[in-house]
């Protein structure tokens, strides 16, 4: 199968090189967005056959392959590969800006990686958006929020980026991103909207503060780019150990928090830079939480409470800190609905409530394999039921062998043990 991909921008009446006239000349089956066709309808053949390119996209490559054995047919009969290259024999795609930029010519590959492709790219929306601004965009990180989730752009802004171009959609708005950015406190950045680039009669440009994009309405296409100011940090400053003093408390009970040296010997002992998805069980403060997606942008982190007054707690500080992305739940873990969880590949259990071994069970049930388990037991004479001997129950029934202990102790604070098995 053969595929021509052209890029368009929103321009009402494309220009396009003598080359390219001349593929959609020769051409017979076209596709597009119905925005596309509405552009280059004009300059199609009469007889052009039009595919719309609609989810869901298992129909449009299913008229992909029908199509093409009909082309491969009528050009064997005509003999079409004794004549001038005439593409008679290809689908010819017209997709917005560069097609490898996030693009339909990677759908394309990504489903059909036999099929050959020729390309004619045109400018992205991000790059239009820098020229318009006449900014330099080599050192710009891109992250698409056009129908994906925020990981990607929470990861951005928790390791520093100054500079980030990005693609939105109709959820993903500019004023969703800056409300985002300002719950989080990511204030130090400006924010350039470029609206219907490339249609000279719609087509605008604004430099807004994140205070005034929150509040403003954007009409689509659009995309973003955001730029730190110059005289100012582009990130909260990330302390390597956020002070416990700094945490909104349980009650205001400062031991109920995971005390820092503590938390970051637990993070080394789930060994988080290889690990892809940390559970928090018994969260509270959502210390742990906090500091490891601070620490490890890249983790994906589902935190479990039985507390729910502990919910508008860990939402507070995952706020005061930027760190945004953590998902919650509120309720009995034992009870909770684990399936459709991404799998663990590292756990911490900061609270058990007297069921350590039905909690370790239950994750053993999920935990990825070479997965670790960390647990912190607090030696102290005025705890009736010794952690750690539940810990080595739990162990033993369980059969999972244990990695040597870390003993630490802190000022005045009960001595504590940082325990760990590995699956």
């Amino acid at each position: 199968m053969k595929f021509i991909v052209i890029g368009i921008t929103d321009h009402p009446h494309p220009f396009f090189p003598p080359e390219v006239m001349d593929v959609i000349r020769q051409g017979k089956v076209f596709s597009g967005g119905k925005r596309h066709h509405e552009i280059v309808g004009p300059l199609l053949p009469e007889d052009a056959e039009w595919i719309d390119i609609t989810v869901p996209l298992d129909a449009v490559f299913e008229q992909y392959n029908a199509q093409s054995l009909k082309l491969n047919a009528q050009c064997s009969a005509r003999l079409c590969r004794l004549a001038r290259p005439r593409m008679l024999n290809a689908i010819t795609v017209f997709a917005s800006g560069d097609p490898l930029f996030f693009g339909f010519a990677n759908t394309i590959r990504r489903r059909m990686p036999e099929a050959e492709i020729v390309l004619y790219p045109s400018f992205n929306s991000l790059q239009m958006l820098a020229h318009r601004l006449v900014m330099p965009y080599h050192d710009m990180r891109i992250v698409s929020l056009t129908g994906r989730p925020w990981p990607e752009f929470d990861k951005a802004l928790m390791e520093g980026a100054g500079k980030m171009g990005v693609l939105t959609d109709r959820e993903h708005t500019p004023a969703a991103i800056a409300q985002r950015m300002l719950d989080y406190s990511y204030i130090y950045y400006k924010m350039y909207v470029g609206e219907h680039l490339g249609n000279p009669s719609q087509e605008k440009v604004s430099t807004l503060s994140l205070e005034e994009a929150a509040r403003r309405e954007f009409s689509m296409p659009n995309c973003v780019i955001l730029e730190s100011a110059s005289h100012l940090p582009s990130v909260i400053s990330h302390p390597f150990g956020i002070p416990d003093a700094a945490f909104t408390l349980l009650d205001g009970r400062e031991k109920m928090i995971t005390k820092m040296p503590i938390r970051l010997l637990t993070l080394q002992a789930l060994d988080l830079p290889k690990r892809h998805v940390l559970w928090d069980i018994g969260f509270c403060t959502g210390s742990v939480s906090i500091e490891a997606r601070l620490q490890f942008p890249h983790l994906h982190i589902e935190a479990f409470e039985i507390r729910p007054e502990c919910e508008a707690i860990i939402h507070e500080n995952a706020r005061r800190f930027g760190a945004p992305g953590i998902s919650i739940h509120i309720g009995d873990f034992l009870e909770a609905d684990i399936a459709a969880l991404p799998r663990p590949d590292a756990v911490f259990i900061g609270g058990h409530g007297g069921h350590l071994k039905d909690i370790m069970a239950k994750v053993l049930t999920v935990l990825a394999p070479d997965g670790v388990i960390v647990f912190n037991s607090v030696t102290s004479p005025k705890v009736p039921a010794d952690s750690k001997k539940l810990w080595d129950e739990a162990c033993a029934e369980l059969r999972l062998h244990q990695e040597p202990p870390l003993h630490i102790q802190l000022n005045d604070y009960n001595p504590i043990e940082i325990l760990k098995v590995k699956k």
